[in-house]
């Protein structure tokens, strides 16, 4: 884990392509998605990284009932993500990938949870009244990590990541797997 970080504060400082980037995209804090995105192939302590991730992609796989393999994926994507106090990113997905996550090297205790969205949320037209505190009323699911966590979904997910109000750094690495072209 200190090896990552050390290497995340060498991107950190040499990174100006990616600076100048979130400047624009990701409103007061840094990542390297549209600079350093393939740290798995930049330095061995993300290559060993990705090896620990890609045997619980393939768990992953098993236990989602998808008819893949880890063969049939690739880790096309690996990059960092550094959330101050008062950053946030917004609803997205992962498009024209498979399987996605996050790696947290870094979480304070009051950091920024990650935030999903139940993906029939569109689809409740008409939908009668459901009872109050019924589990059922929660349209989207949170998890607070912690350092050392690995959480996996699939690309298509809308996810979040609000407002991050700890004083304290919330630093990540994000990775997406693609499909191999046989």
């Amino acid at each position: 884990m200190k090896s990552l970080i050390h290497h995340v504060q060498d991107i950190l400082e040499k990174d100006f392509k990616g600076h100048n980037w979130s400047q624009k995209a990701y409103r007061n804090g840094y990542t390297s998605y549209a600079s350093y995105d393939q740290l798995h192939l930049l330095a061995s302590p993300f290559k060993s990284l990705q090896n620990k991730i890609d045997a619980a992609v393939a768990d992953y796989l098993k236990g989602a009932f998808l008819d893949l393999s880890i063969e049939d994926l690739f880790m096309s994507r690996l990059w960092v993500n550094v959330m101050p106090s008062h950053c946030y990113h917004s609803w997205h997905i992962h498009p024209l990938s498979v399987i996605s996550g996050t790696f947290y090297l870094q979480i304070p205790k009051s950091g920024a949870p990650i935030r999903f969205e139940d993906p029939r949320l569109n689809q409740f037209m008409n939908r009668p009244s459901v009872i109050k505190n019924s589990p059922l009323n929660d349209n989207f699911f949170s998890l607070s990590p912690k350092e050392g966590d690995l959480i996996l979904f699939e690309s298509w997910m809308r996810h979040e990541v609000p407002s991050h109000s700890s004083k304290d750094l919330r630093v990540s690495l994000s990775f997406n797997y693609d499909r191999t072209l046989k």
